[in-house]
């Protein structure tokens, strides 16, 4: 595993400011956001700390990245989020180690205007230990308006409908390749602003129109 330690060299008043305005209530919250969200895929949930992280790195991917990171969970970043104040204010508040190697990432986190690595190349966890994989956080820019997409599996009532704006090319076929590798297979966390909604890998990803999964979705 090739990890790259944060330098983010003498923090400024930027790196330090816009956390959590009470870190250990702000983490519960939207680490309870989050498991409801998984536990209800393609349900929206909004948070309700509102951050203010250096841009591009929006309030929502922040709160998710200040709740689940930490030492010792690499973390990629695309390319817009890798300038010095987010290294330096993700160095402050959550220390977590950045990693250039997608596939060794523990958390993967996607500017809107950039494209994330394939999910495929992602860790998937092993059969002995499939909570080990990567999960993927996606900033999109809404969460109305664009291709209508059925959820279906574990946690549906019978089906759910999304129509988030600005999903990668491919990305329905690649939820349905992460599906066969269960129980192995990469999370998706998808954000827009404040609110979240996740497509765990159970998650069936389908186009409305009843067309293949393996359908493009972009």
């Amino acid at each position: 595993m090739q990890t790259v330690h944060f330098d983010a060299g003498p923090f400024t008043a930027k790196a330090i400011e816009g956390g959590f305005a009470d870190p250990v209530f702000g983490s519960q919250a939207v680490f309870a956001a989050l498991m409801q969200a998984m536990a209800r895929p393609g349900r929206r949930k909004t948070l309700d700390d509102c951050l203010q992280p250096p841009a591009p790195l929006e309030p929502g991917l922040a709160a998710v990245a200040l709740t689940l990171c930490d030492p010792d969970t690499p973390v990629w970043l695309s390319p817009a989020l890798r300038s010095d104040a987010v290294r330096a204010w993700l160095a402050f508040h959550a220390g977590c180690p950045l990693t250039e190697d997608e596939g060794a990432a523990a958390f993967v986190f996607c500017a809107q205007d950039d494209t994330p690595p394939a999910q495929a190349a992602l860790h998937a966890g092993t059969q002995e230990y499939p909570d080990r994989a990567a999960t993927l956080v996606l900033a999109l820019p809404a969460f109305d308006g664009g291709p209508v997409l059925t959820l279906t599996g574990p946690g549906i009532d019978g089906s759910e409908t999304i129509t988030p704006v600005g999903l990668p090319e491919g990305f329905v076929a690649a939820r349905a390749d992460n599906r066969a590798l269960f129980p192995r297979g990469v999370d998706v966390v998808l954000v827009s602003g404040r609110d979240l909604l996740a497509l765990p890998r159970t998650t069936v990803v389908a186009v409305a129109d009843g067309s293949s999964s393996n359908a493009e979705a972009n």
